[in-house]
């Protein structure tokens, strides 16, 4: 077998740029909005909701085109392309002096982050069959590494400006596609090939085996609703930041990089132990409640330096959705386990186009002239009822569900 560390380096280092993408812009996003609308902070919360959503949409559309593509034409010329086209990107974000510019940028962002499936797929073509679950968890690692240091280094890079992030993103996204232009190696021969259609490239596809996992629905509704509550982090942290505690960009990304790795410690080394001693049920639950202390502490919060020592207890709520899945994976059938994930996977898309329009719109209306009161942490409040309302279901829907699968 040929040497595979550079090509999958390379592979690496492009699921990193993608994830990158996604809380770079983040520390930079309200002081950028307003320097291009002269808007307040709650407005600039509204536009970020928006773009967020258009990226989030981008993503949810073009994430099965562009793993077909990759079918067709080979993993190397997608990668590739989408790299050198996200450098421009950054660079068009870096010059934008429009709100429409930016939307643009988005689009265009969202489009070229849709690789993560290519990426995937390539990485499977180069991994022998026993080394294949864990180069996919090295993809998973990736990515979270990817998430961590987004919003770190466009906290840091502010500095110098609110375009300097996108700036370094671009060098970054073009550096990595010199890279892998020497590297890496086709591997779509003839053999794998297929043509591309369009039916097989609907990314609204799995939502139609959802009729086919009725003993599920609840635990997926309890599934989207968790997904829209627990993104009120990364969609308004930066906002709220700035608006309860007066944090500059820098100090916004330091945050959202500190919770990123609170996030991957738990889920590295605490959900196994939680799992073996509390059963899946009961983790779920203690997930879930934590979910709600942390957002309601956070709703009525004024001290920026408490809600930072809370980061790594706020993290422990993360414990339920890897629990949550466990749980539906083990009530379908074995030959529902693809279907089950595919499915999963659009819940979680349509709930991260959802979700950044609701808890902007919230806070916007919180913090404006019509509100009965000035609350930045409104949204955290609003998560806090969802998954109130995640736990009244779980523990009326799941009583069957424990006694069958004995968790």
């Amino acid at each position: 077998m040929t040497d595979n560390r550079l090509p999958i380096t390379f592979i690496l280092l492009t699921v990193v740029i993608d994830a990158m993408g996604i809380g770079l812009i983040m520390p930079v996003m309200p002081d950028l909005i307003q320097e291009v609308k002269g808007a307040n902070l709650g407005t600039a919360a509204l536009w970020g909701g928006f773009l967020a959503t258009i990226f989030a949409v981008m993503q949810f559309i073009f994430g099965p085109i562009v793993g077909s593509l990759s079918d067709r034409y080979g993993r190397r010329p997608v990668l590739l392309v989408a790299l050198v086209v996200m450098a421009f990107d950054y660079l068009l974000m870096a010059v934008a002096g429009t709100i429409g510019l930016l939307i643009i940028g988005r689009i265009i962002g969202g489009i070229t982050a849709a690789t993560q499936s290519t990426a995937a797929a390539y990485m499977a073509d180069v991994s022998a069959p026993e080394k294949k679950a864990a180069n996919f968890g090295l993809i998973g690692a990736a990515f979270g590494i990817g998430f961590i240091l987004g919003p770190l280094m466009g906290g840091l890079l502010a500095g110098f400006g609110t375009r300097a992030p996108f700036y370094a993103a671009a060098a970054l996204a073009m550096g990595n596609a010199i890279f892998g232009y020497f590297v890496l190696p086709e591997t779509v021969t003839d053999a794998i090939r297929r043509p591309f259609e369009w039916k097989r490239a609907n990314p609204l596809g799995a939502f139609m085996h959802i009729g086919k996992l009725p003993q599920l629905k609840p635990l997926m509704t309890i599934t989207f609703f968790y997904e829209v509550a627990f993104y009120v982090y990364p969609g308004v942290w930066a906002y709220y930041g700035a608006a309860r505690f007066g944090w500059d960009p820098q100090m916004i990304g330091l945050s959202l990089a500190l919770f990123g790795f609170s996030i991957a410690i738990v889920q590295g080394a605490l959900i196994r132990p939680a799992l073996r001693w509390l059963g899946e049920r009961n983790t779920v639950l203690l997930g879930l409640s934590v979910d709600v202390v942390a957002f309601v502490a956070l709703g009525f919060l004024h001290n920026g330096w408490v809600a930072l020592a809370l980061t790594p207890l706020t993290a422990i709520g993360s414990i339920a959705g890897p629990a949550l899945q466990g749980i539906m994976a083990r009530t379908a059938d074995d030959n529902q386990q693809g279907e089950l994930q595919g499915t999963l996977s659009s819940i979680r898309a349509v709930a991260t186009i959802i979700a950044p329009l609701v808890v902007t719109q919230t806070f916007f209306y919180f913090t404006s002239d019509a509100a009965p009161f000035y609350s930045p942490g409104a949204p955290f409040l609003l998560s806090s009822l969802l998954v109130i309302g995640c736990i009244a279901l779980f523990l009326w829907r799941t009583q069957n569900i424990a006694a069958k699968t004995d968790i």
